[in-house]
């Protein structure tokens, strides 16, 4: 394909790269120390959909040498991966497993080395089992281990790693780990379990901002969040009042109490039990980057039964991804220019954005994933219009390098642009990765 299709307009110091997860793809889980998390009691549990687990997944605990060089044949100058907190801190506070922090200790000195920017996220869902067992996300108990966590792993790490991501879907946690219980720890404590988990999350986040920042200075500090634009399925009333409140659910909890420091209007009543008297103040903090995750537009509409009234509409459209999501690029457009209008124009990068596709290997070994290519190129012609009506945007990072066990659907998700066969561990390349090379290394001039 000619690199000539693709839009222009991306600054020189453009990131360009892919995000990952630890425990989708690390395995190793029951080795060098590593402790057990609540997706380890979701899977014993069977509630995985194709009945898999991530024990193997990508094998990435021994094959990161490979994963790396993937990511610099690709061009990639940037990479978002997380650090899994039950290798680093087995029973979630208290004694410190080295080991687990000299693998990451690996990873950064060779991604470094291959030219690639380590970022750094410190939650991507791993929870230690034990913190969940004295109450996980829905109390105040966790604040103080996640703020040391953060700062053991930036003690051992800051030198190098420069780009800190707090916490990765705080709204996904609460909505479907602690309010309808889809995914682990697997609570459905309806309202109530979602906004304690938001509060919590934004406090725990708050304070591991201040821990770090104490630690080291000159630190690109931020968050990650999955935002998507709520709009109504039709003009009535209770479906446009529906729509704003699982805005203010999804979207605002998170950005309004980082950005500043504020429960929203349309939450305030239910939510004032949660809140103590100086929280509003500790979870605000001046980030310098926010990651936004975003697949799609979200169309809501009025049905009693959920969470908040809310369920989800009909969003008319007419292509969709094999997760059963709307393909909408547009939405993205719409949210970056929102969030120049409402928030100031902060740095912000796409931390996530990818598709999975009923992926078919040919008879050659090839994987020629041509709605996925059609995926990225639309989503990178929004970025680059949104540039160049002035938005902050400072980088890409394709969600994801690899196929991996995509939580409670095991591994029956491919994402990736590169297929890994989950028996042999082999890493195949599909044409959305060549794809996205020639877009990475036009950019960057690297021809």
């Amino acid at each position: 394909m000619s690199p000539l299709i693709y839009p222009s307009g991306f600054p020189s110091d453009f990131l360009w790269g892919a995000s990952t997860s630890a425990y989708q793809i690390e395995g190793t889980l029951n080795a060098n120390g590593r402790g057990p998390c609540v997706w380890d009691t979701f899977a014993a549990a069977g509630r995985i959909q194709d009945g898999s687990n991530a024990a193997q997944a990508c094998d990435h605990f021994n094959r990161w040498r490979e994963d790396i060089a993937l990511m610099k044949d690709a061009g990639f100058n940037a990479y978002r991966f997380s650090v899994a907190w039950p290798r680093v801190i087995p029973t979630g506070s208290g004694q410190v497993n080295h080991r687990g922090l000299d693998f990451y200790d690996r990873l950064v000195d060779e991604l470094l080395a291959a030219g690639i920017r380590p970022m750094a996220c410190l939650y991507h869902w791993d929870l230690p089992q034990p913190l969940e067992d004295r109450g996980g996300w829905l109390g105040r108990e966790i604040v103080g281990p996640f703020a040391e966590y953060a700062r053991v792993v930036t003690r051992r790490l800051a030198d190098r790693v420069k780009d800190w991501m707090m916490l990765n879907e705080s709204n996904v946690v609460s909505i479907f780990g602690y309010g309808v219980g889809e995914h682990a720890p697997g609570h459905k404590f309806g309202e109530m379990g979602i906004l304690k988990a938001l509060h919590h999350q934004n406090l725990a986040q708050g304070m591991a901002l201040r821990a770090i920042a104490a630690e080291q200075s000159g630190l690109t500090l931020g968050t990650v969040l999955n935002l998507q634009t709520c709009g109504a399925e039709s003009d009535r009333p209770e479906d446009i009042d529906a729509a704003a409140r699982w805005d203010a659910v999804w979207n605002r909890v998170a950005l309004d109490g980082v950005l500043r420091g504020q429960i929203p209007e349309l939450l305030a009543e239910r939510m004032k039990d949660i809140v103590q008297l100086g929280d509003e103040a500790t979870i605000r903090y001046p980030i310098d980057l926010l990651g936004i995750n975003y697949y799609s537009r979200m169309t809501m509409k009025y049905e009693t039964g959920h969470p908040f009234d809310v369920w989800w509409g009909d969003p008319h459209c007419d292509r969709w991804t094999f997760m059963n999501w709307p393909v909408q690029p547009d939405g993205l457009y719409d949210l970056l220019v929102k969030l120049k209008q409402e928030y100031g124009n902060l740095p912000v990068y796409i931390a996530e954005n990818g598709a999975a596709y009923d992926d078919q290997v040919d008879n050659d070994g090839a994987i020629h994933d041509v709605e996925r290519v059609q995926f990225i190129r639309d989503h990178l012609e929004v970025v680059s219009r949104a540039l160049q009506d002035g938005c902050n945007v400072k980088g890409y990072l394709y969600w994801s390098l690899l196929d991996n066990f995509e939580w409670a659907f095991g591994l029956s998700k491919r994402f990736g642009i590169v297929r890994v066969d989950y028996k042999t561990q082999v890493r195949t390349p599909k044409d959305s990765y060549r794809f996205f090379s020639e877009v990475v290394k036009t950019s960057r001039g690297l021809y």
